[in-house]
């Protein structure tokens, strides 16, 4: 694929006025093999699709390039971006939790590009479902979380499936002591920008916020009232924790979710769905919700309980100031707590469980029970909210178009009567269930 090409459309499709640095400097790129160094939220799915598409022939019924990241909520937003920016080109996402029958459907005509995670590859591969014969361009992405969950083996055994490479790309948040011996990758160029002129440190500010007591619910619930309209992550250190405080917060009638790993792949997605369009703008999580998912405009992060380690900290405050942002970090502690020597605050603030401009939900989420594979877009959703639901199109908030379901935002006050004009009416000619996704 043409660079001009490239560019072109990262600019039109991704809205993208100007690549920053990182970005660049992947764009002058042009080593066989490239170790990818980068912080949370730097851009760096754009930086390393650039070289991957530059690397492709012209669609020829062959997988051509793999991208292989460690979690599904990762795959899915490389995949977004990529499809977007890879026009005439196939892409498809391989991942646990997702349909096997609709992915084996997907490779009716071979895709150029598959993203995956580690486990869903090999199974293909074991299954016999691809050839990965073809396969030129290889990149292991955030590889050291990979390894840290124990994806070793899995990435060795889809290598050896593969061709001979003219192009890897390892990215990593951390310069790796040890390079993998099953990849051809020797003296490969460091492009590092662990430490780059844009330091989210200096838009952040760390505020300490003491609990009188060593449960920090009551605290919390006043913090969550004190602050300003907008996303909040609330990170805890387990998953029984997570419904907890989930459970206290949404009593007093704050708009909250959750996301831990034991819940399932669609109440994941949810998740992230509803914070992101604004139906439920404060998130309860694990520190599996601190990397690799797609999150915008995150306003703060608290610190409910002390992160375990240094990278645990790093990765969580990594939500928010992305992207040249402000953003605040509070960390709630507790008398004889052990607080960490990378822990420094810059401020103490006391909440007063009041705000001139709290934290509500405006909008609420109508899922529609037909997708991409029923041949439903976001057009068709605009056009069918407009048309038959008298909504000013102006109202409609983000729309998530998944495999088999739909997702739009819609303002809270106008939620009834559209959801009472659209029942009686078919979407393209086919009935769709509509309800209030709660």
């Amino acid at each position: 694929m043409k660079e001009a090409e490239i560019i072109k459309n990262i600019k039109a499709r991704l809205g993208i006025e100007q690549l920053n640095e990182m970005q660049r400097r992947m764009m002058r790129c042009h080593s066989q093999s490239v170790m990818l160094l980068s912080p949370t939220g730097s851009g760096k799915t754009i930086a390393f699709t650039i070289p991957v598409l530059r690397s492709l022939d012209a669609p020829a019924r062959q997988v051509q390039a793999v991208i292989i990241a460690p979690s599904r909520e990762l795959v899915q937003q490389i995949a977004s971006v990529v499809r977007t920016i890879a026009v005439g080109y196939k892409t498809v996402a391989f991942y646990g939790g997702h349909s096997m029958l609709d992915e084996v459907k997907s490779l009716s005509v071979t895709p150029d590009i598959i993203v995956a995670t580690p486990g869903r590859l090999l199974d293909h591969i074991n299954r016999n479902n691809l050839n990965l014969s073809s396969v030129t361009t290889l990149v292991l992405d955030e590889y050291d979380k990979s390894l840290e969950l124990g994806f070793h083996d899995e990435m060795r055994r889809v290598v050896r499936a593969m061709g001979s490479f003219r192009l890897v790309i390892l990215t990593s948040a951390t310069m790796l002591s040890d390079m993998p011996a099953f990849l051809p990758f020797r003296k490969p160029e460091i492009v590092d920008f662990t430490q780059s002129d844009d330091n989210p440190r200096e838009r952040m500010t760390i505020v300490r916020v003491e609990s009188a007591v060593r449960d920090k619910i009551d605290i919390a619930i006043d913090l969550m009232r004190s602050l300003n309209n907008g996303k909040v992550i609330i990170f805890v250190n387990h998953r029984e924790s997570v419904e907890r405080v989930y459970d206290m917060m949404r009593k007093v009638g704050l708009p909250v979710g959750m996301y831990h790993g034991g819940l399932e792949q669609f109440d994941r997605e949810k998740a992230i769905d509803l914070l992101n369009n604004g139906t439920t703008p404060i998130l309860v999580s694990t520190d599996l919700g601190s990397r690799g998912l797609d999150i915008d405009a995150v306003q703060a992060v608290v610190h409910y309980h002390l992160p375990t380690s240094k990278e645990s900290w790093t990765h969580r405050n990594g939500r928010t100031a992305r992207m040249g942002a402000d953003g605040v970090v509070y960390v709630i502690t507790a008398e004889g707590e052990n607080i960490p020597e990378y822990i420094e605050y810059d401020r103490s603030y006391v909440p007063t469980g009041k705000s001139e401009n709290p934290i509500t939900a405006g909008v609420i989420t109508l899922y529609f029970n037909a997708g991409k594979k029923e041949k439903i877009s976001r057009g068709d959703i605009v056009g069918y909210l407009v048309n038959k639901g008298g909504l000013d199109a102006s109202k409609i908030g983000k729309i998530v178009v998944k495999d088999h379901c739909a997702l739009a935002a819609i303002p809270v006050e106008d939620a009834k009567a559209t959801l009472n004009a659209i029942t009686p009416h078919k979407i393209k000619n086919t009935r769709v269930r509509v309800s209030i996704l709660r």
